[in-house]
């Protein structure tokens, strides 16, 4: 399909809700540059630049990035595509950083993603990523040809620190408290559409179903 305007796409949900994978389907299918907030601080953490530390502290607490320091970092980043479509993952969590980015970069689509919490902590229990490519396991899932390794490499895979189930129940308490009020900050603006389902592959028909026409009109 082709873009002729640019659209600024936002896909929001508690942490892993899926938002990477249906990101990663509406990427492909449309064509738009993916901006990952969580892709982007992870690999200033791989490189130990000062901001990945400064990031690795918070994570390893279960806490988030202070809003200033993740304001500043985003609007660079959104800078880079600003000629392009683009769809923004993992940003903004607060409704001081959607204050902020409205201002600089207004979206026009917000999706939001409802996956129960209790299916959330499940899943990552069961999750193990290959650092080096990113690439990630659900055991039961998607499980790897042998135990703990990476069926390309066959290097050791990891639980990423922000993955761990404690820190996971952490991070959903902040996200019910600290980045609800941004759903109801995109729903003033009209803008925002739910999606419902306890799994990927059950709400991706339904946002199929909502961009299609969206993207066909461009």
């Amino acid at each position: 399909m082709t873009v002729q305007k640019i659209l600024k796409a936002l896909i929001l949900g508690a942490p892993a809700s899926g938002k990477g994978t249906i990101s990663s389907r509406i990427v492909k299918r449309y064509n738009i540059e993916h901006v990952s907030s969580g892709d982007k601080l992870r690999d200033h953490i791989q490189k130990q630049t000062e901001l990945g530390k400064e990031v690795k502290s918070y994570l390893s607490q279960g806490k988030l990035v202070p809003d200033d320091v993740m304001i500043k970092f985003m609007v660079s980043e959104l800078k880079k595509v600003q000629d392009k479509s683009w769809l923004l993952d993992g940003f903004p969590r607060t409704v001081a950083q959607a204050q902020a980015i409205w201002k600089v970069e207004p979206v026009n689509i917000v999706l939001n993603l409802n996956v129960p919490f209790e299916v959330i902590i499940d899943r990552v229990k069961n999750r193990w990523v290959h650092l080096p490519s990113g690439r990630v396991y659900n055991i039961g899932f998607n499980t790897p040809k042998v135990m703990g390794k990476d069926d390309v490499t066959g290097e050791n895979l990891t639980q990423r620190p922000d993955d761990k189930p404690e820190v996971v129940q952490k991070r959903l308490e902040i996200y019910e408290s600290i980045t609800r009020p941004v759903i109801d900050f995109y729903k003033e603006k009209g803008i925002l559409t739910h999606f419902e389902g306890r799994t990927s592959d059950e709400i991706w028909p339904k946002v199929i179903a909502h961009l299609d026409p969206i993207f066909e009109k461009k």
